[in-house]
């Protein structure tokens, strides 16, 4: 018989591994109907007839977040058999808020309790058969990182599911009175198993709920108790439920010996001190930039470059050539025409295999960030940051999405849907991209190796570059009526610190390399092939043919058009600007682009080949303030969709994608321009217009915000 489970849980509370330990590779990942938040669903891996639905991390069901409201969307109007309600027992008292919710669905419950290795470590007792019966529902004790306790708890569900459910109410006589009225208005409304969790919405006044029944409450007993308690409804309800939860702490929960700190706790003491914590930081990423662009990846990703896609390598004794070299020799052998040859080997392969040859770094990278995720060093750097982005006027929470960029910019901006100031959510929308992500690590790369020698500074340079440009967006939009205000709050609780799962480390990692991968195989793949035919076809002696010259081509005729607008930036030259405007469509294109005009054997090595190539094109500093627009620059097309979607606005969209490009522009031109003038002595135009910017900027951060009472009232009513 078919069996629909539900996975619940807070942030943190170890429910994305217990989904991956329940399901294995049988998942299917999308988003819900209507709106971009993740939904996962997969068969339990021991019984395919168990679906398993993980709904997001929530520290509620009340409707705060869009999380919250997936999650209980889900729950009343699917049909759900067993809710699966993961607790974090390291955080016993918080986790139960949730459970007490759950328990009013009229759904069969399963508590696990996980961290069960962190909880015997510090000693603490949970009386579980004790906590069983004061919830009314099972309990069981698990380690999903260790896999420990998982089979008891499948059959438990199996036990339970199907079974008649007997409500838990928890209030006083006074209160029951008022929701026994809201029950009889919800007759022939909803589930009967659901008017508890209903009537209690009703009394809280919650306004998605009194709309979706169409009901007109009498609000006078409401009042009454509001004026009795002195707190609003809700609140009341809130004080019940935590009061509840601390008697069952007291009879069901021993806390071990508190005179020794925890080993997370002495961590943190280092890790999140006021002064040591951004050194440390800072230190972790030029750690994390550096083996993956720098030395393990680097090794890689030359020897992809050097072996597959350039020289051929021999293994065993057998020489086995290069893809290139392969292809081409397999399409002479066929007699294939010139053109198509050109296409596929210079084109295609050419294109792709730029992009591709990158590859391994990337992977180098998603692991280190999904071990530093997992470990919970992650949760600590939002904390870290809002310290930070808070005096910027940002909050902490903008700095989630911003993490999530760091794979692709498109979750990363879905992610900002959590904030729940408007205003500092289409902040965070507009800045979310200036952190690199997956697809600009090539840049940085070829950046990187080509023209600064692989130095180990200029990739988390990028990253910090990035953080700079969120900070001082952050402080000059601040101070403009479209974004004054006080920062959102922001509360995360910090799991704690545990070795990461190699099987989830790599699962992630595989996760955003395939992402990557895919990408190549199609939007750069189509990428490539109108870039090679307008590299190769042009008028030459008043004909249309395939020139031998470039600089004929209609690639060049467009790139040229437009090249003078990127001269004070130190690359007017048109290959360069042609390969800034194709990384619109895919950051991967720059790199792409760059690796058909001055062929691909040169660009993907380390740099020792093509500096004469470059030369011509670039000098550090013009090579830097290519680098730096690439990276703040309007992102790829598919960021500036989920730009639009998440906006909903035009005006607003437009606004988002001006701003990013003209900022781009200016802090490129005040690199190249100070730069000249501060190693090369050179003084010109540009170098008194980058000054002028540079001190208009640097007004913009240090003026005084004007208050404006009337128009942040307006501004909160619209």
């Amino acid at each position: 018989m078919s069996l629909s489970v539900a996975l619940a849980g807070n942030p943190n509370s170890g429910k994305t591994t217990l989904f991956n330990v329940l399901t294995g590779t049988n998942q299917f990942v999308g988003n819900w109907p209507g709106v971009t938040v993740e939904k996962k669903e997969g068969k339990y891996k021991g019984d395919k007839e168990v679906k398993i639905t993980d709904l997001p991390g929530v520290y509620s069901l009340s409707p705060y977040t869009l999380e919250e409201v997936v999650a209980r969307e889900f729950l009343l109007n699917e049909k759900v058999d067993v809710i699966l309600n993961i607790i974090d027992g390291s955080n016993l008292e918080r986790n139960l808020y949730l459970t007490t919710q759950l328990l009013e669905l009229g759904i069969p419950v399963v508590v696990v309790v996980n961290m069960l290795d962190i909880i015997e470590k510090r000693g603490d007792i949970i009386e579980y058969n004790r906590l069983s019966q004061e919830l009314g529902c099972p309990v069981l004790p698990i380690s999903a990182l260790k896999n420990k306790g998982i089979q008891e708890v499948m059959t438990k569900i199996k036990e339970v599911a199907f079974q008649p459910y007997k409500l838990k109410n928890i209030y006083n006589k006074e209160i029951n009175e008022i929701l026994d009225i809201f029950k009889s208005l919800l007759v022939d409304k909803v589930d009967t198993t659901r008017t508890l969790f209903y009537s209690i919405k009703l009394l809280e006044r919650d306004n998605k709920i009194i709309s979706a029944l169409n009901l007109d409450i009498d609000e006078t007993q409401i009042i009454a108790l509001e004026k009795k308690y002195d707190d609003d409804s809700e609140s009341i309800i809130t004080n019940i439920r935590y009061s509840y939860i601390t008697n069952i702490m007291k009879t069901c929960y021993k806390k071990g010996s508190t005179e020794k700190l925890s080993i997370s706790d002495k961590i943190d003491k280092v890790v999140t001190h006021r002064i040591l914590a951004l050194p440390i930081f800072a230190f972790v990423m030029w750690l994390v930039y550096y083996l993956s662009v720098n030395t393990v990846g680097s090794i890689a990703t030359d020897f992809v470059n050097d072996n597959i896609f350039s020289d051929g390598f021999e293994l065993f004794g057998m020489f086995i050539p290069s893809i290139p070299e392969f292809i081409t020799n397999a399409l002479e052998v066929i007699g294939c025409a010139a053109w198509l040859q050109g296409l596929i080997v210079d084109g295609i392969i050419g294109g792709v295999g730029a992009v591709l040859g990158f590859v391994p770094q990337m992977l180098v990278l998603f692991l280190l960030l999904a071990f530093l995720e997992d470990c919970g060093y992650m949760a600590r750097i939002a904390f870290i940051m809002d310290r930070i982005f808070r005096k910027f006027g940002l909050s902490g929470k903008s700095f989630i999405p911003m993490l999530i960029g760091t794979g692709c910019g498109v979750p990363g901006i879905m992610a900002s849907r959590t904030i729940e100031s408007d205003r500092d959510r289409k902040m965070t929308i507009i800045t979310t991209t200036f952190i690199p992500c997956s697809a600009k690590l090539p840049i940085i790369a070829l950046i990187a190796g080509a023209l600064f020698n692989g130095a180990s500074w200029v990739a988390p340079s990028a990253y910090f570059l990035g953080i700079g440009a969120i900070i001082i967006s952050g402080i000059i939009l601040k101070k403009t009526k479209m974004f004054a205000g006080e920062p959102s709050p922001f509360v995360m609780e910090m799991p704690v610190y545990h070795l990461p799962r190699i099987k989830n480390v790599l699962r992630s990692m595989w996760e955003r390399g395939w992402s990557f991968i895919k990408k190549a195989g199609t939007i750069i793949l189509l990428s490539t092939i109108i870039i090679w035919f307008l590299q190769s076809f042009g008028f030459e002696n008043g004909s249309l043919t395939m020139v031998e010259d470039m600089n004929h081509s209609f690639l060049a005729m467009i790139g040229q058009t437009f090249a003078w607008i990127f001269t004070p930036l130190g690359w007017g030259e048109w290959k360069a600007a042609v390969a800034s405007i194709t990384g619109l469509v895919a950051k991967e294109n720059v790199v792409m682009t760059f690796g058909q005009l001055y062929g691909f054997a040169e660009v993907a090595e380390d740099g020792a080949e093509i500096w004469s190539t470059l030369a011509t094109s670039f000098t550090m500093l013009s090579a830097y303030s290519f680098l730096a627009f690439n990276l703040l620059c309007a992102p790829c097309f598919a960021a500036i969709g989920a730009i639009k979607r998440e906006m909903n606005n035009k005006k607003w969209t437009i606004f988002a994608i001006t701003y990013q490009c003209i900022f781009a522009y200016i802090i490129a031109l005040i690199i190249y321009q100070i730069g000249n003038l501060i190693f090369k002595g050179i003084f010109g135009i540009g170098t008194i217009v980058a000054i002028v910017l540079l001190m208009s900027m640097i007004y913009l951060l240090i003026r005084p915000i004007k208050e404006n009472n009337k128009w942040e009232v307006e501004f909160s009513v619209k």
